[in-house]
């Protein structure tokens, strides 16, 4: 079992309001999110865009319910804007996340993304970097790692889907050409299953690298509509891809077994992106719950 000292749990509001979908749960307010956040059991908590942006207000409404931030999405483009521009947007983030007490900053990198084009197919034009992109990618998420640590804040980077950093020989370039000081990895379990690697294989291999955890099941019949279909990420999401951990193909146990047993320290935080009304992010966010306290005691 795991020491609840060390180890906390979050959920996104991405389940109950999506960002990138902003018509899936534009009913929910900020309130309702992290209220049944609270009412599920959970303590940690993302950034949505119906955040307050004030870190007075929105730290008083969390208090109320004894939740945290724990992590915000920063979207970088290294490989298609000048440096300066993306060093600028990050300072503001991180100071932001210092002013809310998070300590870990997830980092994506968007430049030449296709994860948010709702007609481009997600498995066929995927971009891929050439040499050029990945100096720029690796060098400046070590300036970036490096200037977030000034704030107390540890840089985690987020393969993602449609992303440039999507499949294991991607992970594996950007762990081997970054700095473990400053960069370390934010594991997703459902990313890494999506384009068809094993997540277990993963935790196990980057387990020291690991600050920041995302709990996500796959669908594993949507995942393959996708790909025969030739559908978009975001298509994909509408479909379902996405659910709790414990309602999906993809097997925990050993994953939970890998991170206790190297005494991983941090949020595991369960993030799974469907539309509310077919997946009532109440009801989802209690059986994500109750699946991981019997699974690791938490």
């Amino acid at each position: 079992m795991f020491d609840k000292n060390k180890v906390k749990l979050g959920i996104a509001p991405i389940a109950w309001t999506n960002d990138d979908l902003p018509d899936l749960g534009k009913e929910n307010t900020f309130e309702q999110c992290v209220s049944e956040m609270a009412l599920a059991g959970f303590t940690g908590s993302e950034i949505g865009n119906k955040y307050p942006k004030d870190p007075a207000v929105l730290k008083k409404a969390l208090d109320m319910r004894g939740i945290q931030i724990c992590n915000a999405w920063f979207s970088s483009f290294l490989t298609t804007k000048p440096y300066e521009e993306t060093e600028k947007d990050f300072l503001e983030h991180v100071q932001f996340l210092q002013a809310m007490g998070a300590k870990i900053v997830g980092v994506s990198e968007q430049g030449h993304s296709i994860q948010g084009m709702q007609d481009t197919p997600i498995f066929e034009q995927k971009y891929v970097m050439i040499e050029e992109e990945w100096r720029l990618l690796t060098e400046g998420l070590n300036k970036l790692g490096k200037l977030a640590l000034e704030y107390g804040i540890s840089l985690t980077f987020h393969h993602h889907m449609g992303t440039v950093v999507q499949n294991a020989d991607e992970v594996e370039r950007l762990m081997q050409e970054t700095d473990p000081q400053y960069v370390s990895l934010l594991y997703d379990t459902g990313h890494f299953a999506y384009c068809n690697v094993n997540p277990l294989e993963m935790v196990k291999k980057y387990i020291g690298r690991i600050k920041h955890v995302h709990l996500k099941d796959i669908r594993q019949d949507v995942v393959d509509k996708v790909k025969e279909e030739h559908l978009s990420f975001l298509e994909g999401v509408r479909l379902g891809t996405f659910t709790v951990p414990g309602d999906g193909c993809i097997s925990f146990d050993e994953i939970f077994a890998v991170l206790k047993d190297h005494d991983y320290k941090g949020y595991m935080l369960v993030e799974a992106e469907q539309d509310p009304a077919k997946a009532n992010p109440l009801e989802y966010a209690i059986k994500a719950r109750t699946y991981i306290k019997e699974k690791t005691g938490l």
